[in-house]
């Protein structure tokens, strides 16, 4: 691929490009996403049955949030929708807005489009999902309680609730009852339509990462490179998922980096790049390290690499994800023996902890509406747990694999000095070759990670298909 030179609107233009070639469509006018949308709001309803019979109600006001203030100011923070609406319809930044769902009925879309001339305001309903909701549009917050059951004991809302008239009068708000019910069944399985969204938020994020990596070779400092990212993927800031990790050498070993130097540093060594995208509310998250030219960083990586591969065939239906995380851990043993930065008998890097100072997070975590999406400790829809093995606390995933989850597998090796000097002093210290530690220093840290939908005897990458068909 032809070197860039730096300007931003070359990024755009390389993105743009990608997208007419591979005939991409991110709008909710997608003939795919039509097609598969009502199976989906089938399911929807299917699992707000199960939760409103078990939580002995019968309506849900599913509450879409309300815009939040900066203290002492008239600005808000970007807003982000309740996950539980998003669920519903595609709807991201349509605030102070209800669906009223009861069962045997259509659901009711209250949509709330206020007359305003200071900003932009929802324009009329429109794409795949409108047939399938009763939508009321209604200009003025006070007329939205009107389009609600009148009997609001028979009710449940969900949502963030902070002003007691965004309730309605509903006294039940989140009932423990169905919430774990919708969580469990939100992490236990994508439909076809949220896959296929996923799908799409994967080769969205791809774009960005192909862009970004052109921007490190081009020499661009983080905050140029995070705009390149930005640029290619068509997203605002507050559209991205999350906030990129764009870190250039030894800030990749800080974890959720996201200071974004604005000058290019004397000497790029290395590029760790943790950054996703989204596509009618759903994620994509996905990090690519890359090396400068140094032969033991370089190494390292393409061992992450393959390290992380192999975790990525484990990957099926009837997998205990605690143990893939330390299986991972047990193959981080073998990196760093195989590498010269410790030495010893792996089960011993376990045991004293060498793999968590070097590795301290978790293996992954579900993947969905929201980056780490519900459900992940949830052992059944009544709200039992599964703790994450003795030792590894930051795990989010500790369930059983079923079909059609959908989960990260990010394993990481970094030189985090906080953590490595725990060691000193202990019967790890010798097990660690402190001389390498310092070589490698410089470069932050690696970390890899594909988004991956479990099969009965396999996983589809979302991840892996997204760059093959942009290549």
């Amino acid at each position: 691929m032809p070197r860039l030179g730096g300007d931003l609107n070359s990024y755009r233009r390389l993105a743009a490009g990608m997208i007419r070639a591979m005939n991409l469509d991110f709008s909710d006018k997608n003939p795919e996403l039509g097609a598969l949308y009502g199976q989906h709001i089938e399911e929807i309803c299917r699992r707000h049955d199960h939760a409103l019979e078990r939580a002995g109600a019968s309506h849900a006001v599913i509450f879409s949030g309300a815009p939040k203030y900066a203290f002492l100011d008239d600005n808000t923070y970007p807003f982000r929708a309740n996950p539980h609406f998003v669920g519903w319809a595609p709807l991201t930044r349509l605030p102070l807005s209800c669906i009223v769902y009861t069962p045997g009925d259509s659901p009711v879309l209250v949509y709330y489009q206020p007359q305003d001339y200071w900003h932009s305001v929802p324009g009329s309903p429109d794409g795949y999902w409108t047939p399938y909701f009763d939508i009321r549009i209604v200009h003025e917050f006070d007329d939205v309680a009107g389009h609600l059951p009148e009997n609001r004991e028979k009710c449940i809302l969900i949502g963030e609730v902070n002003d007691d008239g965004h309730a309605f009068g509903i006294d039940r708000i989140n009932p423990t009852t169905a919430i774990n019910i919708l969580h469990h069944a939100r992490g236990s399985s994508k439909t076809g339509y949220e896959l296929a969204c996923m799908r799409l938020a994967a080769r969205r994020a791809a774009l960005g990462h192909i862009a970004a990596a052109e921007a490190f070779d081009d020499g661009l400092p983080e905050f140029a490179i995070h705009q390149a990212f930005c640029e290619a993927t068509s997203h605002a800031e507050s559209e991205l998922p999350y906030g990129n990790i764009i870190a250039l050498n030894e800030h990749g070993a800080i974890l959720h980096y996201t200071d974004l130097e604005r000058e290019s540093p004397g000497e790029r060594r290395s590029f760790l790049i943790d950054a996703g995208a989204q596509v009618h509310g759903y994620a994509a998250d996905i990090t690519r390290t890359y090396s400068n030219g140094n032969a033991l960083f370089s190494d390292l990586v393409g061992r992450m690499e393959s390290l992380q591969q192999d975790i990525v065939n484990r990957v099926r239906a009837g997998v205990d994800y605690r143990e893939l995380h330390l299986d991972t851990h047990r193959l981080i043993a073998g990196v760093l023996i195989d590498s010269g930065l410790a030495s010893g008998e792996a089960d011993a890097l376990l045991s004293e902890g060498v793999t968590s100072a070097f590795m301290p997070h978790g293996i992954g975590h579900l993947l969905g509406i929201q980056v780490h999406d519900v459900g992940g400790f949830m052992e059944d829809e009544n709200g039992s747990t599964i703790d994450p093995p003795s030792g590894h606390p930051f795990l989010r995933l500790t369930r059983v694999l079923e079909e059609d989850m959908v989960l990260t597998i990010e394993p990481g090796l970094y030189i985090i000095d906080m953590l490595l000097d725990n060691l000193r002093g202990t019967p790890a210290e010798p097990l660690v070759n402190w001389s390498s530690v310092d070589t490698l220093r410089p470069y932050g840290g690696i970390r890899v990670e594909d988004n991956v939908r479990v099969l009965a005897d396999g996983c589809e990458n979302l991840t892996r298909d997204a760059f093959a068909e942009l290549q």
